[in-house]
């Protein structure tokens, strides 16, 4: 109760959008992780974490499906809100799940049920420069936005599977407009996913706004990992970037921490973690 009265005597206070831009400025890596229920969220928050990342991912780990595209906005909010009661310093991210975010109006509507049913600070969403009006609208209203570019999981269908994104002639340079045009829209914060490391650097350079990567390289300025390939539950191939810091760990709350340290003193991602 009062949690805000409780925070005001922290070593280390609240996580916010404008803590994230200093920590870009001053080159300090930002760790991130995924949660999904109350319990582990109080797990990744004491372990350090700045950002926690209600991610569609739900769908894959949680629910068993072989996408993400079958998660609602209700998943999202409920799985948010049970997050949002186990955290008191990290920062709370909400995925906009597929088909949420079709008309700047839509967006609006459920970004507001995520922030204010599900206690989200700030709502994702994927998509280049198709995206620009919707963040822009989102952003006049207040709406913190973080912008997902690199593999949309949400477009798995369309892009033919989880494939490496950026290989082709001239992405470097869509990519670094895409990543651009959404700063300017008002995106506080990009999220680039299975890229070459070279992107992730040039992505991270153009913009002022931090740039968190998922197998995006350790030229970005900070690193997310779903929560369950951090602990090692996840069965079956694991994607390149992944590392599992359960290993010689005595518990969930060791890996967790061990993954923290490992992004803060730019020992993850490694070589093996990446892309050429």
């Amino acid at each position: 109760m009062y949690k805000q009265l409780q925070q005001r005597g922290m070593d280390s206070p609240p996580v916010n959008v404008a803590s994230l831009g200093e920590m870009k400025e001053r080159g300090e890596p930002i760790a991130c992780l995924t949660a999904y229920d109350a319990s582990f969220a109080q797990l990744v928050d004491v372990a350090g974490s700045d950002i926690v990342l209600v991610g569609d991912s739900l769908g894959m780990v949680i629910q068993g499906h072989d996408t993400t595209v079958p998660v609602t906005v209700d998943d999202v909010i409920y799985h948010a809100r049970c997050v949002a009661t186990g955290i008191v310093r990290a920062f709370l991210i909400a995925d906009m799940p597929f088909m949420s975010y079709t008309t700047p109006h839509q967006a609006l509507e459920n970004a507001v049920r995520l922030m204010q049913e599900g206690g989200a600070m700030m709502v994702k969403l994927e998509g280049g420069q198709g995206q620009v009006e919707v963040v822009s609208y989102l952003a006049r209203h207040d709406i913190p936005v973080c912008a997902h570019l690199g593999l949309k999981p949400q477009s798995v269908h369309k892009i033919g599977g989880f494939r490496v994104q950026g290989r082709e002639a001239d992405s470097e340079r869509r990519m670094v407009e895409d990543a651009r045009a959404l700063e300017e829209a008002g995106a506080d914060i990009v999220l680039l996913e299975c890229v070459p490391n070279r992107i992730g650097r040039l992505v991270s350079d153009a913009v002022d706004v931090p740039v968190i990567g998922i197998g995006a390289g350790p030229d970005v300025d900070g690193q997310i990992l779903v929560l369950y390939d951090v602990l090692g539950i996840t069965r079956g191939r694991t994607p390149r970037f992944v590392r599992n810091f359960m290993t010689g760990q005595d518990s969930p709350l060791d890996a967790l921490e061990s993954y923290v340290r490992a992004v803060k003193e730019r020992e993850y991602p490694a070589e093996e973690h990446c892309f050429a």
